[in-house]
């Protein structure tokens, strides 16, 4: 089985299940893909996250494939051109792309087939093109200034002066062809040669701090999955610099306060927007690259921390509402999932932050950068402080469960910052109250914001909309659907798998 936010992608993955492909190079193929037919959410330019379950067992591998800043990038540099924060839309923005590397990283460890092969798919719908489905067409057409920021983007996303409508025909040809040298060279041929000069040259001209060194040594790496107990079953992260281990802390807090009432009640909704916001507090102060600050793992994952915060929730009135200002507001990002018939589990996010990055792409190559670098901060006390080679806080996180010694259900909820709740969310609504997996990515989200605000999805009555006010909470409408979500269930008496694929995008899931 396959659930993928593209109809395209989730096919491509069944494809090469059926012909003998596992789990892993089928997650790829359909990445691949969802990097050409979904380009305002992911793209080669991006970075990328994976959980594996070899075998459906509980010893679950974590990748990290998140990018690094640039060498030069000092954040006494930044403060002698006066610049105070990061912009979405400049080079300084881009941290250099992890997904290929990480990609071929995996393909080569725990992949049956040559990258070759699985880069096939996506060539083909690069050079001769692809139909724009409905939620691709909607976020393009949001993201339209974005595009018109740089004249080679729109050239390539707008050809005929206005966003792509829904069923016309588009072609990345350049993409492709950037494709095909990947399929041939590997890693190298990314990393290394016309490609990467030509995004270095890109990033320069526009007063980027990127040398071609920073590409050639880009790699990222294997890390210990971090988990926490919740109604039995153990929930599986990617640690920091990834925010899975708010998604922890959110479960931790709720542990023994989640009411067993009705799912949109306002007791539970109440009491998931105050463990967001507790939770989120701790996010912006200590989650960033452990390699390059101080992240206190052991303590935000304590039972005793989980209490504290507990400690602080009311349930007549909501809590001073506190701003983040620590990330800029984003909802793009693709997630799949596939598990295969030896029961290889794979759970696996991509993203390019930002719709469409920051809008800068490569002319000649067709590569569209990423904005992750907009995460960082220029504030030499903070641990998300920008320096060389250290990769920002990032949002992007695969979920796993398990129980048992084996894989449950690798999950994922994209929505940007929203993510860590999501996963919160969408677990309570499975594991409290017994929807299926498809009942619990359906359900209403509503999600706490940085500013103080409370966006609630139109899926709630205006009862609990009033309900929420009167609490104190702030509800206004989001500009789009809260996230995406996919999962897939193993039953393992039964042998059946269960997928569900969320209807805020346009993909599905497939099995057989």
């Amino acid at each position: 089985m396959a659930a993928t936010s593209h109809p395209l992608s989730t096919l491509t993955a069944i494809e090469v299940l059926k012909s003998g492909g596992n789990a892993m190079d089928a997650a790829v193929a359909a990445c691949a893909v969802q990097c050409v037919v979904e380009p305002q959410s992911t793209g080669i330019g991006g970075d990328c996250f994976v959980l594996y379950a070899p075998g459906g067992k509980d010893n679950v591998i974590a990748y990290n494939g998140s990018g690094r800043a640039p060498a030069r990038a000092n954040v006494e540099w930044f403060q002698q051109q006066g610049i105070q924060k990061i912009e979405s839309h400049t080079p300084h923005a881009v941290t250099v792309p992890g997904s290929v590397d990480a990609w071929t990283r995996l393909i080569a460890d725990h992949g049956t087939r040559e990258m070759g092969e699985l880069l096939e798919p996506a060539i083909q719908v690069a050079t001769d093109g692809y139909p724009v489905h409905p939620r691709v067409a909607f976020d393009w057409a949001v993201a339209e200034a974005t595009v018109r920021n740089d004249a080679e983007t729109t050239q390539i996303f707008m050809p005929g002066g206005r966003p792509i409508a829904v069923g016309a025909m588009h072609r990345q040809p350049a993409l492709g062809s950037t494709l095909a040298r990947i399929a041939d060279k590997g890693r190298d041929g990314f990393y290394e040669g016309p490609v990467a000069e030509d995004i270095v040259t890109r990033l320069n001209a526009l007063g980027g701090l990127h040398t071609l060194e920073d590409f050639a040594s880009a790699q990222g790496e294997y890390v210990t999955p971090i988990r926490t107990t919740f109604r039995g079953y153990d929930v599986l992260e990617c640690p920091p610099n990834g925010q899975g281990i708010i998604a922890l802390l959110i479960l931790n807090i709720i542990s023994d306060l989640e009411s067993r009432t009705e799912p949109l009640s306002i007791e539970r909704l109440h009491l998931m927007i105050e463990a967001t916001r507790l939770a989120y507090q701790d996010r912006s102060a200590f989650v960033a690259d452990p390699t390059c600050a101080d992240v206190p793992v052991g303590w935000l994952l304590s039972h005793a921390h989980a209490a504290d915060l507990r400690r602080k929730i009311r349930a007549e009135h909501a809590l001073d509402r506190a701003r983040s200002t620590l990330l800029p507001a984003h909802e793009d990002t693709i997630y799949l999932c596939v598990v295969d018939k030896d029961r290889n589990a794979v759970s696996f996010i991509n993203s390019l932050f930002n719709s469409f990055g920051t809008g800068i792409i490569a002319p000649h190559s067709g590569v569209l950068l990423q904005n992750r670098g907009s995460g960082f901060v220029i504030d030499p006390g903070h641990p998300n402080c920008i320096a060389p080679g250290k990769r920002p806080l990032h949002t992007i996180i695969p979920g796993m469960i398990v129980k048992e010694g084996r894989a449950v259900m690798p999950f994922g909820v994209m929505g940007g910052q929203y993510q860590a709740m999501g996963h919160a969310w969408f677990l309570t609504n499975l594991l409290d109250f017994g929807l299926d997996v498809q009942e619990a990515i359906d359900l209403p989200r509503l999600f706490p914001t940085p500013e103080g605000l409370l966006k609630v999805e139109s899926g709630l009555s205006r009862a609990t909309v009033e309900s929420l006010s009167r609490l104190g909470h702030r509800p206004t409408p989001p500009k789009k659907p809260i996230g995406g979500a996919q999962a897939i269930w193993i039953d393992w008496d039964t042998g059946v798998l269960c997928g569900g694929s969320d209807p805020r995008k346009d993909g599905c899931a497939l099995g057989y």
